[in-house]
Formats: C-alpha cells, structure tokens, sequence
C-alpha cells in the first residue's frame, strides 16, 4: 500500500497527539500508584465506560471478527456475542459492589475477602498469574494483529513491525499513567471507529454495493450463501452447531472467565470501575461500554468481512488467513488520505488496548505482589517508577508472544479453554459466605488441568471429530462441558473440605462491601446493624432489559444495514423501550449506607 505525504501527515499528528496526552499527565501521574493506576478514583462514567470500549477495540479485534466471519459467517460471531449475559450481570449485580470494596485490583479482593496462608498464596499467584503470561498472551495476540497490519500495508518483516509497535506504545503508556490512557482511549475509539466505518464503505462499495455483496456471496458460496447472513446457525452452516450456540448461551458465559468479559468482572473492567468517581458513575461506565462494544462496534468489521469474501474468492492467500482479508482490503479499495486515517485508527486500537494491558499488568506486580510481599514501606515514586519498569517487561513479554502465536484466533482459543469453569466461583465469592481462597485455587487448577489435558492429551479425534469446521467447534463445546463439570465437583469438594474464611474477616467484609443477606445469614446475624440496599428483584429486571437492549439493538443495526430496514426499525424501537425502563429503573432509590473500614493490612 502507497502512502501519500498527507497520509503520513495523518499518522504523524496521531503519534504527536498521543505523545503530548502522555506527557500532559506525566506529573500527576508520578505523584503516587493510586494515580498512575486509578487516575485517583475520580473518574466520570462517560470516560471510563468509552475507555473500556477502546481497550477492547484493538488492531486484532477488526481481524479476529474477519476471520470469524469468513469461517462461518455472521452467526460465528456468537462466540463473543454470548458475553452479552455476563457484561450486563456486572453491570446490574457486580459495579456497585466493586466500587464500594475500595481495592486498587480485583487480586487485592483476595487481601479483604479471605483470611490466612491460602489468601496470601492465592493473591501472589493471581497477580503473577495474571501479570505476566495472561497479559502477555493478550498484548501478543493485539501485537501479532498490528504485526500483520504493518507488514502488508508498508511491507516491513516481523521484528521491524513488533519493535515499531513496542517503541511507539511503551514510550507514551509509561509516561501518563491511567489518566494518561483514559484520554488517549477516549480520541483512539474516535479514530478508530471513524477508520473502521469508512472501511467498511469502501470495502462493500467495491464488490458493487449491498446488492453486489449479496450476489457475490451467492456466486462464490452457492446454496450456503444465505447462512453466511443470518443471525442465528442452521443446520447447514458451515462452522457453528446449533449444539455449540447452545453452550455459549447456556454455560460459557457464566462458566468462562475471559478478560474483559469476567462473569462478575474483572480486570481492566474492575479497574475503571475502581477508578470511576461513585457507584452510580461505575454501573452507568460499564453499562455504557456493553451498549457501544456490542451494538455499534461489530457492524463496520463484518461488512467489511463479507466485502472480503467476495473481493478476494479463489485467492488462495486469504482463504489460508481469512484474518489478513481485513487488511488487504485497506491495501486494495481505500483511496489516497483515507489510508492514512485507517493506518493512523489501527495504530490508535493497538495503542489504546496495549497500553491497558500495560498499566493493568503492572498494578498486578506492583500492588498485589511487589508492595506487599517484596519491598513493604517503600516511598509512592518508588513503587510508581518500579510500575513503569514493570510496563516495558510486560511489553518484551507481549512482543515474544506475537512472533510465536501463529494466528489472532488462537489467543482467544487458549484463554475461554484454561478459563472455563472457574466464572461460577467468581460469581458466588460475593453472595455465598463459605466460599474461600481454597475455592478459588482449586479452581483455576482445576480448570487449566482439564483444558489442556483435553486439548493436547485427548483431542477431537476421542469424540470421533476432526480437528476442523462444524468438528471442531463441537469439540470445542464438549471441552467447555467437560471442564466446567469437573471444574465445579473441585472447587465444591475443596471449599466443604477446608475451612471456611475467618469470622472476623468475613463480618469485616459483609460490613464493608454489604453484598446481600441471601447467602451470607450467618455472617447477616453478626451483623445486624448493616442496612442492604432495598433492591429486591429490580437488578434481575435490569438485568434482562440490558440483554434485550443490546440484542435487540445489535440485530437491528445488523437488518437495517442489510437492506432489512423494516425489521431492523422494528427491532431498534423494541431496544429503546427496554432502555427506557432500565433508565426508569435507576432512578429508584435504594437504602445505601457508610461503609465499614476494614483496616486490612498491606499483606491482607
């Protein structure tokens, strides 16, 4: 692809504006981690909840979706439609209490949920756990879809691409902390959506518009065309069983932990909602993130994708890396100064997801792990220049993962299959009192065990499948199953099998984070001071209208710009009503009271 000057005008100022937020904030951010990590807790709803979306629109995001879609067509998609369930559970069941808990990371819940050697175990492991090979796996699966970016669009080799990657990224995310990300997320999902929708106008313009797309897939697919269009599998599609829909529906979304979709939340989710200024502002920024992650993201990727299978039918390269389909496309159908601007959106999704998973990381080492256990009593520089040293190893770690990853979709495999099972005990450790650190451990070993001894020590070929198409995403629901099953017997057997969390601890954190009296009595009855707040079933009922809100607004988007516009107005009107009465429902008001200090230690 040939840049013109303008285009390298576009990229240039990307790069200077990105710069100059970092430095803006570099002082403020240095002040101490409670800054450099949550910008000091005083974050609005509308920041925190468009950061979120930006994090998770990354440069591999666009390809994963190409290749998703190419695989098996629109309804492939449900893979990470299904999360729509355990987003709006955070948003309605979890946000309130995450913000009331007062911790920096969602590994420092371990340090005030749980008492004893198996806390402290617990904590150290997470926060290496997590820190480190989790972090790298995801900066490596954003870096190797940045990598593939670079190489065809300016044809440069891995290592030149992954040092421009790591050089441009570490320099401007080390220096502004997490204020200095919120606002460069805030401009890159700008640029990367306006990137994104003017792609997907070139992209279907090129194969002659709606009606060419449509005759295209007909004529390069045949009777299996119109599958590739519909929302939901058949059983003719090509990739995804109605068996497996099922279980994405009826147990992964629960049972996974995936980053950013955590059943309960997590991660770099838990963080905004940290850093979010009240509780109201940390449910409406997650809320706000499901509505624009799941409903207007998508579209611009998935047209462009279909555009791809038409545009590049019988080219064998693409059909062996469906993914690259997407970049090509930049390289073949967008005119002079528009190159510039999608080059410029790509970079800003990489930059904006790495540079989270660089500050998320690092609050990992250096709150739960370094802090802590290594060098306690030690001044705020301190721990915050040891977060950025902590950045750029993350970074290294993030670039040697890209160079052996292979593809973008073999990252997503690897983290829903050593996640499953373990989402239940991540739920119940807020509404069920006997939950304890043994709980958790026994869990995620629990679960990468069974995962990986069923990918590499049993296989597809134990169930009489293959190792691809309709097969392996039938394997791939048997192996949710089967881990999920063994998962649960586990981490029940060890929590009666052990001793329960510390009265006192347990009292402490009922206090402080007041969750519910349903699965807490005990505790509830040492306490009886503690108001809950009156919700009743109002959070179930928002629960169910958030889902309806993004599934209705997602199909109908999808309708309307299909060439279904009746249907699709039909759908987006139903979607209005239900986030009508979620508004309705906010405005209600619940009991809320002071929370109790817990005084906890910096060990927990």
């Amino acid at each position: 692809m040939t840049l013109a000057w303008f285009d390298w005008l576009i990229v240039v100022g990307y790069f200077a504006l990105s710069l100059g937020v970092g430095l803006t904030f570099t002082r403020r951010a240095g002040r101490s981690t409670e800054n450099y990590f949550l910008a000091g807790r005083s974050v609005p709803w509308w920041l925190a909840g468009i950061s979120i979306v930006a994090t998770t629109f990354s440069s591999d995001t666009p390809l994963l979706v190409t290749g998703i879609t190419a695989r098996g067509g629109i309804a492939g998609n449900w893979i990470w439609w299904a999360f729509v369930l355990s987003g709006m559970l955070t948003v309605f069941f979890f946000a309130r209490l995450w913000k009331r808990s007062g911790v920096m990371t969602d590994v420092e819940f371990v340090a005030i949920r749980y008492s004893g050697r198996p806390a402290h175990f617990l904590r150290i492991f997470r926060s290496v756990y997590l820190g480190l090979p989790i972090n790298a796996i995801i900066g490596g699966a954003v870096t190797l879809g940045m990598v593939k970016i670079l190489k065809i669009t300016l044809g440069i080799d891995e290592w030149s691409a992954v040092l421009v990657c790591f050089g441009v990224t570490a320099l401007y995310s080390t220096l502004g902390g997490f204020m200095g990300v919120l606002w460069t997320d805030f401009f890159q999902f700008l640029l990367a959506m306006a990137g994104s929708v003017a792609l997907s106008y070139f992209a279907v313009h090129s194969v002659g518009g709606l009606t060419g797309l449509h005759s295209g897939l007909v004529r390069t697919y045949g009777d299996a065309a119109p599958s590739l269009l519909t929302f939901f599998p058949t059983h003719e599609g090509a990739y995804l069983p109605l068996v497996t829909l099922a279980v994405f529906l009826a147990v992964q979304w629960w049972a996974a932990v995936y980053p950013g979709a955590e059943p309960g939340g997590g991660g770099y989710v838990a963080q905004r909602m940290f850093a979010s200024k009240d509780e109201k502002s940390s449910l409406l920024a997650v809320l706000l993130f499901n509505i624009l992650h799941y409903t207007i993201r998508p579209w611009p990727w998935i047209l462009t994708a279909l555009a791809s299978m038409v545009y590049y039918a019988g080219n064998a390269t693409v059909q062996a890396d469906p993914e690259s389909g997407y970049v090509r496309m930049m390289a073949d159908v967008l005119p002079p100064g528009w190159r510039g601007l999608l080059l410029a959106a790509m970079l800003a999704a990489y930059m904006s997801t790495v540079s989270t998973q660089l500050n998320w990381g690092a609050s990992y080492i250096v709150n739960d792990l370094y802090r802590p256990y290594l060098k306690p009593g030690q001044s705020e520089k301190h721990y915050v220049a040891v977060s950025r040293i902590a950045s750029v190893v993350i970074m290294i770690l993030s670039a040697l993962v890209a160079l052996r990853l292979g593809r973008v979709t073999r990252a997503l495999d690897i983290l829903l299959s050593i996640g499953a099972g373990t989402g239940l005990v991540f739920i119940l450790r807020w509404y069920w009192w006997r939950v304890n650190a043994w709980s958790e451990i026994s869990a995620m070993l629990a679960a990468t065990a069974t995962s990986l001894y069923l990918q590499f020590g049993v296989g597809p070929a134990a169930f009489g499948l293959s190792s691809s198409g309709q097969d392996a995403q039938r394997f791939f629901s048997y192996s949710i199953l089967i881990t999920t099953a063994v998962v649960t017997v586990v981490w029940l057997s060890a929590t009666f099998l052990t001793a329960p969390t510390e009265t006192e601890k347990l009292v402490a954190f009922y206090r402080h984070t007041r969750p519910s009296r349903r699965g807490w009595g005990p505790i509830a009855a040492l306490a009886p001071d503690v108001k809950i707040d009156a919700a009743g079933w109002v959070p179930l009922r928002q629960w169910v209208l958030g889902c309806l809100t993004v599934y209705l607004s997602l199909f109908g988007i999808g309708d309307v710009l299909l060439g279904s516009s009746a249907r699709g107005a039909l759908l987006i009107g139903a979607a209005l009503v239900c986030g009508f009465g979620i508004l309705r429902s906010l405005r209600t008001p619940h009991v809320d009271t002071p929370s109790a200090p817990l005084n906890q230690s910096p060990h927990g």
